[in-house]
């Protein structure tokens, strides 16, 4: 019998889905149940249908798993930032893995219960993590409030307490709100390309507490933009303001232009003994304490003596390279965007490192180009968006005969994808070590490292 949107059905949760959701059967086909545990029974009322899957929310819930807890969040079924806090951390720990395991199973060859794949390394308190904050803007009873849109809605949550973001970023987030009332700045209005005020991004620094805002707009003639800047900057540890023009209809958050308003350009970040730059489009880990424990396994991974020439490929600033140099004979990175560029050399020269260049363009570009003047990279480091690493990339790894691949992951169903196609060339998979950068949500981080094969003598 075929489903229909709207009927209500009993079910019972088999497993778990790549997004936190229960998952359960019903005449053969499969139906996602946002917070719904395995082993929980449920009355749920279906509210999409496709060819291959339908969805549902839970209308009664039955029984409790031993695994279910009250998420402490008070907007948590609203919100949709988080979508696992009603789990233990004992189970978010081991779904993780097991979302790692499956994508392994499903994209590849590998025989993952003989493979090294490791438990999930979590965080002792996995809250209050998040240094940087992106709230749009909303008016609600003549008022302005931030916070974050309801899951597959045009719906804003206000949110003025969030249990995953550094309180610093929260708290300078909500002194804004009420700057911006007082000022009467308007909230912009993407359909009628009125107003300006559209979201605040906030990032704190995790060992210098300094605080970088940016406010973007949608014009830049912001009304009272002088007393709005002195106000801001008169926040706590605030040391840079920037506004981003963005009048795009697209729910993209930042426009293609900054303009500096106040303070210094950049904000002063530190991870362990590596100091950071941070422009307000640099892209920077968001958690950087558990970033400072998987940083320490990507150079442990990395496995370097001192003689290893190293490729930073998708290398930011430099985040991870500048890890790497204490320990490589010589570093090369790439990276598409300018500025990041520019801030990565800056980062090394200011850490005294004068054995890494990072350049301009894609890096299936320049690994031939190094290769074909003698340059053989030992070791190539790989940090790619949720995207994985762009197919010509992959061809020019393998074509570098580079022995050891230390892959960041940041989506388990491309780096399978990815590790099939290393696989197929010749490269093992050493070891995979998953990370809960994200606690309390259904995202997952890896370092894998790959080997070469060494080739038989006969």
């Amino acid at each position: 019998m075929k489903l229909i949107v709207g009927d209500y059905k009993s079910v019972t949760a088999e497993r778990l889905g790549i997004n936190g959701e229960g998952i359960a059967t019903i005449n053969r086909m499969v139906v996602f149940i946002p917070n719904l545990l395995p082993g929980e029974e449920a009355k749920v009322e279906i509210t999409r249908v496709e060819r291959n899957y339908a969805e549902a929310r839970v209308v009664k819930r039955d029984n409790a798993s031993k695994d279910r807890v009250k998420p402490p969040c008070p907007i948590y079924d609203e919100c949709g930032g988080c979508q696992i806090q009603h789990m233990s951390p004992r189970l978010q720990m081991e779904y993780k893995e097991e979302i790692v395991r499956n994508a392994f199973r499903q994209k590849t060859k590998l025989n993952v219960d003989k493979s090294d794949i490791r438990p999930t390394k979590g965080m002792e308190d996995p809250w209050y993590y998040r240094n940087k904050s992106q709230f749009p803007l909303s008016v609600r009873r003549g008022e302005i409030v931030s916070g974050l849109y309801k899951p597959n809605s045009n719906t804003l949550v206000p949110i003025e307490h969030c249990m995953v973001q550094q309180r610093d970023t929260t708290n300078i987030n909500n002194a804004i709100v009420r700057i911006l009332n007082e000022l009467d700045i308007p909230v912009y209005d993407a359909r009628r390309d009125t107003g300006f005020a559209r979201t605040v991004v906030v990032r704190s620094g995790y060992k210098t507490n300094d605080v970088q805002v940016v406010l973007v707009v949608g014009h830049e003639d912001v009304p009272d933009l002088d007393e709005l800047s002195d106000r801001i900057m008169a926040l706590p540890n605030v040391v840079s303001f920037h506004l981003n023009i963005n009048s795009n209809r697209s729910g993209v958050i930042f426009g293609y232009r900054t303009i500096h308003i106040a303070g210094q350009e950049k904000m002063d970040e530190q991870l362990d003994d590596v100091h950071y730059h941070l422009s307000p489009r640099a892209f920077f880990q968001l958690n950087p304490a558990q970033t400072e424990v998987m940083y320490r396994e990507v150079v442990e991974a990395a496995a370097l003596t001192g003689e290893e020439r190293v490729i930073d490929a998708y290398a930011g600033v430099g985040s991870i390279g500048l890890w790497l140099a204490p320990h490589a004979k010589e570093i090369r990175g790439m990276e598409v965007v300018p500025e990041a560029v520019e801030d990565a050399n800056a980062h090394m020269r200011e850490n005294g490192f004068n054995h890494a260049t990072y350049v301009e363009g894609r890096a299936e570009h320049w690994i031939p180009r190094w290769v074909k003047d003698g340059w053989i990279p030992d070791v190539i480091v790989v940090d790619p968006p949720r995207t994985g690493v762009d197919h010509q990339l992959l061809n020019a790894i393998i074509s570098s005969k580079a022995q050891r691949l230390v892959y960041v992951s940041c989506n388990p169903q491309t780096l399978a994808r990815d590790a099939d196609q290393l696989m197929k060339a010749g490269y093992k998979v050493n070891y995979v070590q998953p990370y809960d950068m994200f606690p309390q949500t259904a995202h997952v981080e890896s370092v894998v490292v790959f080997e070469k094969k060494k080739k038989k003598k006969y």
